[in-house]
């Protein structure tokens, strides 16, 4: 109650402040004749707003609060030009004198800074190849976070992104997981993941588990979009998170970066990276290794991460992209715990067998052409070859481990896909508009096999069945996928925009292969023991509708409104795999359902930053566990309907810039994450109607201070997430700890750095009250069971830039 009476409180006095504004008028004139320059306009760069110039050239940018902004005037044929103006207690009057373009017709450039919030901010209307008019987007400024980047702490990066729930797997960040909204956090398969524009996850549409995860330490920012997201990138309901990779800098030919981090139980990470510019390329790389032996018993790991990029700029309209990826680690798996061996000893391991390994090679090719100054196309084709080999004993963590032959699973990704999108702005009666069209096709190909391991306790990721070969199950899955896409900004007025949008999709998976089929009787004795062949096919035609409402009452105030369908095809864990605690209903519905969002946004001269938005979260046939009545069993399979209604707010406030004004060099930040969330079960299953939603805590809260005087920066943050479920039938404890309550848990995080000419110093305490607590129950790996999460650690980094 507290932290929602201060939050209405900040952010009545963010209104109250804003409700001050000035303009900025002036004039577009040629530099010869001082005539007036025909259809100019002026973008300010900070919001991404375009204003239309009359026929005498005669501009105005009205309700401007104060503050210092970027403005660009051009036009076709025109050279631009851009200055910079300040904004106090008065209107500003500023003109531009352009000269026109001899030749060939040049790209008019413009770059502008993002505000600058402390590692917090949103796209713009419009970037690059796509729209965010109207749509609920956070932006993560990694050069802005004082965090434990060598392991990717998620709980840091994401401190203030709203509403994520965030699993905890492993201490080194080998593997994201977070969900929104009540979605599950599971590899993050409910985002569509991409990086610098491109999909990453394993098939992103027949298995949308992301096993890679670029590391913290070379990503630029993080881009996520809810809402309508899903109507530009994909059909699914969480929305869209992608990861954009640092670049060389324009202005020299080589910088060197090198980062060495020690830490808590044997960790270490080398971090290596290079990039520059010379004539027409730009280029960049990094080479990553981490290792250690963790908290837990049973739980080293080995990963190396490489990645290169290379930029060629043909000419004024053409850049072409290169980019590489390739990441290899293998990780020791301590399995899951039950619920009174995690409240006796969350340290210890019962499974010293499991291993996991996977790689990865991802690559993509982009294109950027200029056809005019208003009209852009970008083409990005991308491909994935990659293996993920799982190893151990899935049997429920109750029993103890036989040490017989293993379970292996294998399964080998070979992906390619093309995304064209071609963006454009057109004038539209007084105003001006834009026009976002694409296409998407996909194939995306899995062979996933299963069977017997071996009986000993190495990674060894062979099958020892008597033949060689897999003895449980293999298939091949093919996933076929086209999809068509439109959004257009309608400017109604200056302040008032209408974003409807349109996506068709076909999606075509087919699972081709066997699978054996062994039933005991009581004492246990094998009563059958069969090889069934098996070939499925589904094709499905779906067409998605959404609508996106933006209205700017200032250049530092917007409402947004927006609506979107959704839709989420059953995966290839859906159609057939072989898990002792699990089992698959073979006649799985897909899902499908809309989101919509409604809330208020701004920003005041850089000193305070606020987002508050509701969300409903409507969910069809939504797939999930039943228990097998009289067993332990549970069952996969479509339980009903859902609904998720919630809350998000986050404000972030400069206090010693509030008062002392923003060019006060010392800066003591201060902000507030809070999100509030109510779900319920609708089914006709009596122990899910009227139910929780799984995996959706009511309450997550993460509030945090951060101090910034010259070169050093300090950083504390506390997180809070309530008790939640993990299945459908809101099951309290279950013997096995597959299923059960995640109690409420709550985090203190402490870091600093301090830079002296080329060298950087980064240190931290996460966990620092040594709190025992854990984020997730798993059904197999890395468990099953409870997984704990790290008990309290430290690092130490150090950089030098050349």
């Amino acid at each position: 109650m507290h932290v929602t009476l201060t939050i209405a409180l900040v952010l009545c006095s963010c209104m109250a402040t804003l409700a001050q504004t000035f303009s900025v008028t002036g004039k577009i004139t040629s530099a010869s004749a001082q005539q007036p320059v025909p259809r100019a306009e002026v973008l300010l760069t900070n919001t991404g707003s375009l204003y239309k110039a009359d026929a005498k050239g005669n501009y105005t940018i009205p309700n401007l609060a104060p503050g210092t902004y970027t403005l660009t005037a051009y036009s076709v044929g025109w050279g631009a030009a851009t200055e910079q103006v300040t904004i106090s207690n008065s209107n500003v009057f500023l003109s531009f004198s352009l000269q026109p373009l001899e030749g060939k017709l040049s790209e008019v450039n413009v770059k502008g800074e993002r505000e600058k919030t402390f590692g917090i901010t949103r796209l713009n209307s419009v970037e690059g190849a796509a729209i965010y008019e109207g749509k609920k987007s956070e932006v993560v400024v990694l050069s802005d976070i004082t965090a434990s980047k060598a392991t990717n702490n998620t709980r840091q990066v994401f401190a203030k992104v709203a509403g994520l729930n965030i699993w905890e797997s492993d201490g080194a960040g080998l593997q994201l997981g977070i969900g929104g909204r009540g979605l599950s956090p599971n590899r993050t398969s409910n985002f569509n993941t991409r990086q610098n524009g491109y999909d990453i996850s394993a098939d992103a549409l027949g298995y949308p588990e992301s096993y890679y995860t670029p590391p913290t330490e070379v990503v630029d920012r993080i881009e996520i979009v809810r809402g309508a997201a899903s109507l530009q990138y994909g059909t699914q309901f969480g929305g869209m998170v992608n990861f954009v990779m640092k670049e060389g800098p324009e202005d020299k030919p080589f910088e060197l970066t090198s980062r060495q981090t020690l830490g808590s139980w044997g960790f270490l990470n080398t971090f290596n990276s290079i990039g520059g510019s010379e004539g027409k390329f730009r280029y960049y790389g990094f080479y990553q290794y981490k290792s250690g032996d963790g908290w837990r018993n049973n739980s080293e790991f080995d990963a190396h991460t490489v990645f290169s990029s290379v930029h060629y700029n043909a000419n004024d309209k053409l850049e072409i992209g290169f980019n590489y990826t390739y990441m290899d680690y293998l990780a020791q798996q301590p399995g899951g715990l039950t619920d009174a061996e995690f409240d006796h000893n969350p340290q210890q391991s019962k499974r010293d067998r499991n291993w996991f390994n996977v790689n990865w090679n991802l690559m993509a090719l982009t294109l950027d052409y200029r056809l005019s100054e208003r009209t852009k196309l970008n083409i990005r084709n991308f491909g994935l070859l990659a293996e993920r080999d799982a190893l151990g004993y899935l049997e429920k963590i109750n029993r103890p481990d036989p040490m017989e032959k293993r379970l292996l699973l294998k399964d080998q990704f070979n992906n390619f896909g093309n995304e064209t999108r071609l963006i454009h702005r057109y004038d539209l009666g007084s105003s001006f508009s834009t026009l976002l069209v694409g296409a998407r096709y996909y194939r995306g190909f899995t062979d996933q096999k299963q069977g017997d391991g071996s009986a000993g306790s190495n990674a060894d990721f062979r099958f020892y069945s008597k033949s060689g070969a897999p003895n449980a199950s293999s298939y091949d899955y093919l996933s076929r996928n086209v999809a068509m896409f439109a959004e257009n900004i309608f400017n109604l007025t200056p302040k008032l925009s209408l974003t409807p949008g349109v996506r068709y999709e076909w999606i075509n998976t087919n699972a081709d292969g066997s699978y054996r089929d062994v039933m005991a009787d009581q004492a246990g004795n094998t009563i059958k023991d069969e090889v069934i062949a098996e070939d499925r096919s589904n094709s499905r035609n779906v067409l998605l509708l959404g609508l996106g409402l933006s209205y700017k009452p200032t250049e530092q105030m917007e409402v947004y409104a927006n609506f979107s369908q959704n839709y989420r095809a059953i995966n290839f864990n859906d159609m057939r795999v072989i898990n002792p605690n699990q089992f698959v209903d073979q006649n799985l519905k897909d899902e499908s359902g809309y989101s919509a969002d409604l809330g208020f946004r701004g920003n005041v001269s850089g000193t305070l930053n606020y987002d508050a938005s509701v969300f409903y979260l409507a969910y069809k046939d939504r797939i999930n566990f039943k228990n097998v009545e009289g067993t332990t069993n549970r069952i996969r399979t479509n339980v009903g309907d859902s609904r998720n209604v919630g809350l998000e707010t986050f404000v972030e406030a400069d206090l010693l810039k509030l008062y002392y004004g923003k060019d006060h060099k010392t800066s003591l930040s201060a902000f507030s994450n809070v999100t509030l969330v109510n779900t319920r079960y609708s089914s006709p299953q009596t122990d899910i109607n009227g139910k929780e939603v799984e995996l959706a805590p009511p309450v997550i809260a993460k509030l945090g201070l951060s101090f910034k005087h010259n070169n050093l920066k300090l950083a504390y943050q506390y997180a809070y997430t309530a008790e939640q479920y993990t299945d459908a039938p809101n099951s309290v404890l279950e013997p096995t700890a597959v299923v059960g309550v995640v109690p409420a848990y709550w985090v203190v995080d402490l870091s600093g750095s301090y830079t002296y000419k080329r060298f950087t110093l980064e240190t931290g305490i996460n966990n620092l009250t040594d709190n025992r607590y854990f984020t997730r129950r798993a059904t197999g790996y890395p468990g099953p069971g409870i997984i704990p999460s790290d008990a309290r650690n430290w690092y130490v980094t150090l950089q030098l830039k050349l």
